[in-house]
């Protein structure tokens, strides 16, 4: 006896090998035996044998016409018998009655399955709008077939257009379109975004990654709604005649945040003034200008672009563009030329005439130690560079001997900077020596504001939002934080620092600005006006949104540069490039800033330079693979090539962090004096290289403390955690 029975769902047929009562021990054609219950059992039959019924009736059932039989059954629940005689008539047999019932459970559009062998014909309505369903689909399986198979063939398919950016950063998975991408570049054993780029769907990887970003992070495009900047004070004074104020920056700036004025006085007394633009005189918390740079944070650098953190009508009435009154929140430092010790500071918002917008393209060249020693060249603003450089010295020496106490070692000047200058889709990278007199004098008036700043609000009991460096260990790590009390910033030998000289480009320093204005103007009663008041969660939510804003942009920066890298080396068709040893395998490339690991590069001292081909490079993954060909000399010969080995542990340091994600970028940047310094002007790591340095040439724009505007200088080590 054999039975054809339901078990889990699914419909079987099995020769009986014992009965016992209501179960029954089933031998299946495959030799798998199973206990099947007598109510689960639909049919019993002598002959076929249970294989051949299940063969023969998966057969007769594709025969059977489902319109038909719909037709045919009864309106009410119905057992399967009553329909199979009904449809083959009364001369049914097991393989006719299988076929139907393996049919109807095949088929739900039609039949409700209500029990075992119970079932119950689709209501008409429904069956019509699941018929339209199942043709829909239809339809759609056969216009993305012809999508894949377009698209394997290497052309892009008509409906693509305007959509590829979409289907690569937030696609909708359920459209034909991104499931006939998937299926051709599966089929091609390639990328989709390789696909897309070998059929036009995307002009190159540049835009992809651009695109991945502005999805995540600008999801409704870059542009701004319409705003007009807020009215000024009408009381707001006027500086002294003499103060004639001038900015150093990178040709390409626009956000201009910071400019300087020296007044000569009697008794070897100069007074240095320091002049930051003043959006928050014009910008009021929670209004829709606030809104808009809360909701950036800061503005967004990479080679050849940026995304403005402000409107460009908002930046035209606060940046210090040369040729007239600009609104300032002045820093005066009176100070004792002969021995550059400060004698008294005051800050103050007023009307700044500016001057002159030097830029460091044009000034580098003439403003050397050698020149400035000599009091040779002819530049603007020569007298007042000339006070300035020695008081710069002064106060750097004054923070090597406060990092001294802190244990930690001196900041070495020299190191190189790059400038990126893309035009379309070619990039110039030029090297920028670090340490120049420039960079020490903006570098280090910044560190001057933004530590007598932070003690200001300190001194007031006004919350602001300051930057922290602790070694908690002899040897421990050194971690940059951000709170919203003062603490030491041993990295940069001050008592406290606060970001407060880029208010047009940063956010927090906004806040900072606004804080600063009510001590400046309130004394006293500053914390019962100031916009934050202490302990304010909205400053402290600031704080925390800015951190992981600033960190993602930071490392769309560097990765953008790493990739400009990349196609640098294709552009000047480099087959080979000169490398100097980090550690490892690790090299670091002399003409752009560069790390790469090398595979079997063998052992080598510090500072060895190589020659290395350069097998490929892949745009798309911003990944390069080379090969040592020859090496060219020991360390020592080249002068410089090569990191110490402090330089060295930190970068290693840095990789780990990337690694283990046990950090944030934040963190991992402040590891090393050879990454972040693009983004974390005048802030080095505890124990590294030139804060000085890396405040103003950190920033090729030459402002104090922040980002290229326009072509950033790129962090030397930042293309280690890509």
């Amino acid at each position: 006896m054999n039975v054809f029975f339901e078990e889990s769902g699914s419909l079987k047929a099995g020769g009986v090998l014992s009965r016992q009562g209501d179960a029954l021990q089933v031998e299946l054609p495959g030799g798998r035996r199973a206990k099947v219950r007598a109510k689960d059992v639909l049919i019993e039959f002598a002959a076929p044998s249970a294989a051949e019924l299940m063969q023969a009736a998966d057969a007769a059932a594709q025969q059977i016409d489902l319109d038909f039989l719909w037709e045919c059954a009864p309106g009410d629940e119905f057992p399967f018998g009553t329909l199979a005689d009904e449809y083959f008539g009364a001369s049914a047999g097991p393989v006719e009655r299988a076929a139907l019932v393996l049919r109807m459970q095949g088929a739900p559009v039609y039949f409700r399955r209500k029990g075992r062998g119970q079932y119950q014909r689709a209501p008409e309505e429904q069956l019509k709008m699941a018929l339209a369903g199942l043709e829909r689909k239809r339809q759609q399986a056969l216009v993305q077939a012809g999508y894949e198979e377009e698209l394997k063939a290497g052309r892009l398919p008509e409906v693509f257009k305007g959509k590829v950016l979409g289907l690569l950063t937030k696609p909708d998975k359920n459209a034909i379109e991104y499931k006939a991408l998937e299926a051709a570049a599966a089929a091609r054993g390639i990328s989709q975004a390789q696909l897309m780029l070998e059929c036009g769907g995307i002009a190159s990887p540049r835009a992809l990654h651009e695109a991945r970003f502005l999805s995540e992070y600008f999801p409704h495009g870059t542009g701004f709604p319409a705003v007009t900047p807020g009215e000024l004070p009408d009381d707001l004074p006027t500086a002294d005649a003499h103060v004639q104020a001038f900015s150093i920056d990178d040709i390409t700036t626009t956000e201009i945040d910071d400019a300087f004025s020296v007044e000569l006085l009697a008794d070897s007394r100069v007074r240095v003034g320091i002049h930051i633009a003043a959006p928050a005189l014009g910008i009021v918390r929670g209004d829709a200008v606030d809104a808009i740079a809360r909701a950036r944070l800061s503005t967004v650098y990479m080679p050849g672009d940026k995304i403005t953190m402000l409107p460009d009508e908002v930046v035209d009435v606060f940046t210090l563009k040369e040729g007239g009154l600009r609104p300032a929140l002045s820093l005066y430092v009176i100070v004792n030329r002969e021995t550059h010790e400060i004698v008294a500071t005051e800050t103050r918002a007023e009307r700044v005439f500016v001057k002159s917008n030097l830029r460091h393209n044009t000034l580098d060249a003439e403003v050397t130690e050698e020149a400035l020693a000599a009091g040779s060249g002819d530049y603007p603003h020569k007298d007042d560079i000339a006070v300035l450089w020695p008081l710069a010295q002064a106060l750097f020496e004054k923070r090597q001997a406060a990092r001294a106490g802190y244990g930690l070692r001196r900041e070495v000047p020299g190191n190189t900077d790059f400038n990126f200058y893309v035009e379309g889709e070619h990039v110039t990278i030029t090297p920028r020596r670090r340490g120049s007199p420039l960079d020490l004098i903006v570098a280090e008036l910044a560190i001057l504001a933004n530590s007598t700043w932070g003690a200001l609000l300190h001194d007031h009991g006004v919350p602001g939002i300051y930057r922290t460096q602790r070694t908690f260990a002899a040897a421990g790590p050194k971690r940059t934080r951000m709170q919203t009390s003062a603490a030491p910033h041993e990295g940069l030998g001050v008592a406290q620092y606060a970001w407060s000289t880029s208010p047009l480009r940063r956010y927090v320093d906004l806040v900072n600005q606004w804080q600063l204005l009510a001590c400046s103007q309130h004394g006293v009663a500053a914390k019962l006006v100031a916009p934050f008041k202490p302990k304010d969660a909205d400053l402290f939510a600031v704080v925390q949104g800015f951190d992981d804003t600033y960190t993602a942009y930071a490392d769309h920066q560097r990765r953008m540069e790493y990739f400009w890298c990349l196609r640098w080396i294709t552009q000047e068709h480099k087959k080979e490039v000169v490398a100097a040893v980090v550690k490892g395998d690790l090299v670091r490339l002399e003409e752009v800033p560069l790390l790469l690991h090398v595979p079997g590069l063998g052992v080598h001292a510090r500072g060895t330079r190589v020659v290395l081909e350069v097998m490929s490079i892949d745009e798309l993954t911003v990944e390069a693979s080379v090969r040592i060909v020859r090496v060219i000399d020991a360390p020592g010969a080249t002068g410089g090539a090569a990191l110490d080995e402090e330089e060295t542990e930190e970068v290693d340091a840095l990789i780990d962090a990337a690694d283990a994600s046990a950090e944030s970028e934040e963190e991992a940047r402040a590891e090393s004096d050879l990454a972040g310094t693009d983004f974390d002007a005048a802030e080095p790591d505890a124990d590294g290289a030139s804060a000085a340095q890396d405040a103003a040439s950190g920033a090729s724009d030459g402002s104090i403390d922040g980002p290229s505007d326009g072509p950033s200088g790129a962090s030397r080590a930042a293309h280690v955690t890509e």
